[in-house]
């Protein structure tokens, strides 16, 4: 018996010769014979129009003026799309020096900065922490390209849904965009919680949805005022966004800054656990857990919602944790580094990272139907080496004066890349807007 390793062609060659010269009579015939076939199988293999046709896994070369033609062939072809095939991972890299974009907005050219994160104009002195960018270790991120983005969003709706952090992503988005058109405000609340923009040249319309907890979340309260006690519906979505999303065309999801509270966790009007409370015969669990709950409510709704299915594109966006030194908000925690940490310098044993590693695991399991109307946003990593980006004691809520503020981003500032990863992802799904 032939060893299992002989090659397709080896076995050709000896089943030919076996069934076509064995019985031969006589010497000379049987070498005429096996001399004709071999003769007839050569001329094959060098005539033959593809004759590495017959071994498999090799590269077949072709001519560079039918090279084009045959990657045309290829992606019509595959049974995936474009987005679904093999991609750089652009969420994992490090932060390299380099000059900020002359084509990106300042703390001037865009007016629509909130005076909490214009940190130049409160008084931020220190510039370089701008110029840095960031490089995925498998390739290069492109430079947020307004004119191109706004080309593949034309006549589209586009929510930011999640607390105030969601709220900081938009105001960066819409400075980046207003460099290429000027935006229409068209809706502004007194909180500034729903904030929406027109862009009419292109009919794009942006909206911030504030939501807390992306669920169901009420304070409770006592003599008429909260008392930062919250209790949580884990099976009942936030419906302020919830109505907002089969309207959409892009919604970016995100959350997890209002869950380091006392929370208690109900489902299907019974009391489940609680988060923060110690309270007898009521099961304590931790923050990540009351957050995998309510991104794991989010994508249930999301995966059930008929109208969502037809069109709307969902962004999951990654924690992106504070940095506090010192203590937090009132007890003295503050954030004054000027430059970015390398990975080495960067606690991978954090809450923060624990924290995003729940929502990547909800996104995976929510997103497990396949239907290619999701997309992840994992900033994590990348914000987790940027201390020095956050307004700190340059803020300018007036009332709050006295304290940092850590959580948030400086506009300009590392926020803005958060941008440039949307775009590459739609680029992903509309490679033809490349410019």
């Amino acid at each position: 018996m032939k060893s299992s390793g002989t090659s397709f062609l080896e076995r050709f060659l000896s089943n030919t010769k076996r069934e076509r010269c064995f019985n031969i009579g006589s010497a000379v015939p049987f070498l005429l014979t096996c001399f004709f076939v071999a003769s007839i199988f050569s001329f094959f293999l060098l005539y033959s129009p593809n004759p590495l046709s017959l071994i498999p896994d090799q590269p077949i070369l072709l001519p560079p003026h039918k090279q084009h033609q045959r990657d045309s062939t290829d992606q019509l072809a595959s049974p995936k799309p474009n987005f679904e095939q093999k991609r750089c991972d652009l969420f994992k890299g490090k932060w390299v020096r380099a000059p900020r974009e002359s084509s990106y907005y300042t703390n001037w050219s865009c007016s629509s900065i909130p005076e909490s994160k214009n940190c130049f104009k409160q008084g931020r002195e220190d510039r370089d922490f701008l110029n840095w960018k960031w490089k995925p270790d498998a390739c290069e991120l492109q430079s947020f390209n307004p004119k191109t983005f706004l080309h593949i969003v034309r006549g589209k709706k586009w929510a930011f849904i999640g607390d105030s952090v969601a709220r900081n992503h938009m105001d960066s988005f819409v400075c980046l965009l207003s460099q290429e058109e000027t935006p229409v405000e068209i809706y502004k609340d007194s909180e500034d919680r729903y904030r929406k923009w027109h862009f009419p040249k292109s009919d794009f319309t942006v909206m911030s949805i504030w939501s807390r907890f992306l669920i169901v979340g009420e304070e409770r309260t006592v003599n008429g005022s909260g008392i930062n006690i919250f209790d949580m519906y884990i099976d009942k979505v936030d419906p302020d966004w919830a109505n907002v999303v089969p309207d959409l065309d892009y919604a970016v999801i995100s959350g997890g800054h209002w869950f380091f509270r006392a929370m208690y966790l109900h489902e299907a009007d019974n009391v489940i656990g609680c988060v923060f409370c110690q309270q007898p015969n009521v099961t304590d669990y931790s923050i990540d857990f009351a957050l995998r709950m309510a991104f794991r409510g989010v994508f249930n709704f999301l995966n059930n919602c008929q109208n969502c299915k037809k069109k709307t594109l969902v962004f999951a966006r990654t924690f992106a944790s504070a940095h506090f030194e010192g203590g937090v908000w009132n007890t003295g925690g503050y954030c004054n580094k000027t430059g970015p940490m390398s990975e080495a310098e960067v606690d991978w044993t954090s809450f923060e990272w624990k924290l995003r590693n729940v929502q990547m695991e909800e996104y995976e399991r929510g997103t497990r139907q396949g239907d290619n109307r999701y997309e992840v946003v994992d900033v994590t990593r990348a914000m987790m080496m940027r201390p020095d980006g956050h307004p700190g004691e340059h803020w300018g809520n007036k009332w709050m004066r006295g304290y940092n503020d850590c959580t948030h981003w400086c506009m300009p500032g590392p926020v803005d890349f958060w941008s440039e990863l949307l775009l590459a992802l739609l680029l992903q799904r509309h490679p033809s807007s490349d410019s």
